[in-house]
């Protein structure tokens, strides 16, 4: 039976391209194999290949002057593909520090680079995003970082960051393609594919022309960007079933209406979520209003003792992986692209149950 899966990631994906992967897992177009079986090599991949990048381009009205690289590594191997990529020994970078995954971006940026901390939000326990006025980019910083969703604490910004001519670089792995971007604005977005794209195992990389070619001598060839451009990502075997899954999923964000009708979904869930948890009386949500994620929402109970009981229970009743993370505790629903409206109504409905029962 499936569930309501609300997994931080590795995450739901659509129910139509779960289905689809299983019609072909044995005879993928008709050649009497798995497309795991076949050469990345061969036109047939080739052309899946290219019609993911084609499809991602025009999901997200990508320009002609950006690259489109499918990696491995997942986001965590961009932590140090970046900075190798961008900047020099002497150079220094922009930070904004909103959580987990922007403090492991220095964690590992500092090994190459000095790192500016241009805002800390750690006093709010990461509940809160920077005033845009407070990010200022730094006289030639080599980029500016920021990470727009906090998957971890649930905190989203609500605006892009105006740094002037500095590059500015984003984590964007648990919003991408939740709702229209303006790539123009950016120098380099990635994204592990385990949320709104696809499997775990590939990281989408989309980075502007004049930002590669630089990399330093001791980089890579795998982290090279213009070594893995020139090879059209597939420098070494690339994540073969994971661009396929991709191309799934991006023909089926098409079929949906593209990011601009996905971003109404998103923002009707997010808001039916957020309207049961403030009018319990009961839930809570941690973060400042002005920076709620549309993506991963974290809430608590009064009696902390009753998480586990909610999680299993919540279990039993087919709305799966509703823990918080070990580090913030209570709960947290991530409800990307894949989790349709339904699952959101049964999980409202399953927490008024709950608080009548034990509240």
């Amino acid at each position: 039976m499936r569930v309501f899966n609300f997994a931080a990631g590795p995450a739901t994906l659509p129910l139509e391209v779960l289905q689809q992967v299983r019609d072909e897992l044995l005879d993928w177009g008709g050649g009497g194999m798995s497309v795991m079986e076949v050469s990345h090599r061969s036109k047939a991949f080739i052309d899946v290949a290219e019609r993911a990048e084609a499809q991602l381009r025009a999901l997200m009205a990508i320009p002609a002057n950006y690259k489109v690289l499918f990696l491995q590594g997942g986001a965590t191997g961009q932590f140090s593909a970046i900075p190798m990529n961008l900047t020099r020994a002497d150079s220094t970078i922009d930070l904004v520090n909103t959580g987990n995954w922007s403090k492991k971006a220095l964690t590992e940026a500092k090994r190459y680079c000095k790192v500016n901390v241009v805002a800390d939000e750690s006093a709010s326990k990461y509940s809160t995003v920077p005033a845009a006025a407070k990010l200022v980019a730094s006289p030639g910083a080599a980029y500016f970082h920021y990470t727009p969703n906090e998957t971890i604490g649930g905190v989203e910004f609500g605006y892009v960051p105006d740094v002037g001519a500095v590059p500015l670089v984003a984590d964007f792995s648990s919003t991408i393609l939740s709702r229209p971007v303006d790539v123009s604005r950016y120098g380099l977005i990635y994204a592990g594919a385990q949320k709104n794209i696809g499997p775990s195992g590939l990281c989408v990389v989309i980075v502007r022309d004049d930002l590669i070619g630089k990399a330093r001598p001791d980089t890579p060839a795998i982290w090279d960007y213009a070594a893995m451009a020139k090879e059209g990502s597939m420098l070494n075997t690339p994540n073969t079933f994971g661009i396929y899954v991709a191309g799934l999923v991006f023909d089926w964000l098409q079929k949906q209406g593209g990011l601009t009708a996905v971003a109404e979904r998103n923002r009707r869930k997010a808001e039916t979520l957020y309207r049961a948890i403030d009018e319990s009386g009961y839930y809570r949500n941690p973060v400042a209003l002005d920076a709620r994620s549309w993506m991963n929402v974290p809430f608590t109970i009064p009696n902390p003792d009753l998480d586990k009981a909610f999680v299993a229970e919540a279990a039993k009743a087919g709305l799966a992986n509703l823990e918080g993370h070990r580090s913030v505790g209570g709960m947290r629903a991530s409800i990307y692209n894949a989790m349709p409206q339904e699952g959101v109504d049964a999980l409202v409905s399953f927490m008024r149950d709950f608080q009548r029962r034990h509240g």
